[in-house]
């Protein structure tokens, strides 16, 4: 369930913008090499069963299931022979959104919440091909919101709706990045791709960010995707004069100078250590990363990291 916290297309929502399909065939493309050793047919699970990879040739003992004779080797050995095969087990693709009211900020092309929107559709779009299945945990704002894992259209049509949902509210409070991957780590049991959809924006800045342990954790079971979203003015100050800084998910308030090149100048350093300092933690975690920003192409950074 989502709780009852107010959710919204955020104003001046733009949308992802257009997703070629040139672009998406190629991301498709790095996807399958990135994961190949989880797609069906390469994922051995446990005991026999459907599958298409051979396990074992041997005579017809009473109570095998007679679709498995194998023709060719009864013929040849005038013995009656089953072909027993090694099970296929679907990739499952968690995508874990951040629905925080940070993510309705903007001032490029469009807002963070478009370009995580884009990436939630594509990611979903190719997650569900060839008989796989797409699962969603959104979190930020009220209680999260978990679609279990599913296949086909109906799974993009769950994304869809939830996509559609917006983001939180201003002031709006929720379960917090590190609590939803612990949360991730709990549901997806077997082994697939997690894709993490968010600005990192919690505690950003630590040399040690509370999301980074269970970060690692999922990297030890999961191949682990972090796409990071950025707008351009969260490291650079325009010189427009005073300006009032809000923080959209506590509502505190800084007036600052931004004519004055020293305010800026620290402005700017202080917000390159801050990223400095995630892509370090996230560096630890074994996770990849692909930062992603309001006023350039997203998809092509995305497609890169998965290559």
């Amino acid at each position: 369930m989502s709780g009852a916290a107010p959710l919204a297309p955020p104003k001046g929502s733009q949308g992802p913008g257009p997703t070629p399909p040139a672009v998406v065939a190629a991301l498709d493309l790095a996807l399958r090499r990135r994961v190949s050793g989880l797609m069906p047919g390469d994922q051995r699970a446990s005991g026999l069963g459907p599958g298409s990879e051979l396990a074992q040739l041997r005579p017809y003992q009473p109570g095998d299931d007679v679709r498995l004779l194998d023709p060719a080797a009864t013929a040849r050995t005038q013995i009656p022979h089953v072909r027993l095969h090694v099970p296929e087990r679907t990739l499952t693709t968690w995508v874990v959104l951040d629905i925080s009211a940070s993510m309705a900020f903007g001032t490029a092309q469009r807002l963070k919440a478009d370009v995580a929107d884009g990436v939630a559709r594509v990611i979903g779009r190719l997650a569900v091909r060839r008989g796989n299945r797409l699962a969603l945990l959104r979190f930020g704002a009220g209680r999260p919101l978990i679609l279990p894992p599913h296949g086909g259209r109906g799974a993009l049509a769950r994304l869809g709706r939830a996509l559609d949902e917006g983001v939180g509210a201003d002031g709006s409070t929720g379960e917090g990045l590190a609590k939803a991957l612990a949360h991730t780590g709990s549901l997806a049991r077997t082994p697939g791709l997690v894709v993490v959809v968010s600005d990192m924006s919690e505690g950003a800045g630590a040399d040690d960010p509370p999301w980074r342990a269970p970060l690692a954790a999922l990297r030890g079971r999961h191949d682990t995707l972090v796409t990071q979203i950025r707008d351009p003015r969260e490291s650079d100050l325009p010189d427009v004069g005073h300006l009032w800084l809000v923080d959209p998910e506590t509502g505190r308030q800084l007036q600052v100078d931004t004519s004055r090149r020293r305010v800026r100048e620290q402005f700017a350093h202080e917000a390159a250590r801050r990223q400095a300092t995630t892509t370090a933690a996230i560096r630890r975690a074994g996770a990849r990363h692909a930062v992603l920003s309001t006023d350039a192409d997203w998809l092509r950074p995305l497609r890169e990291a998965l290559r």
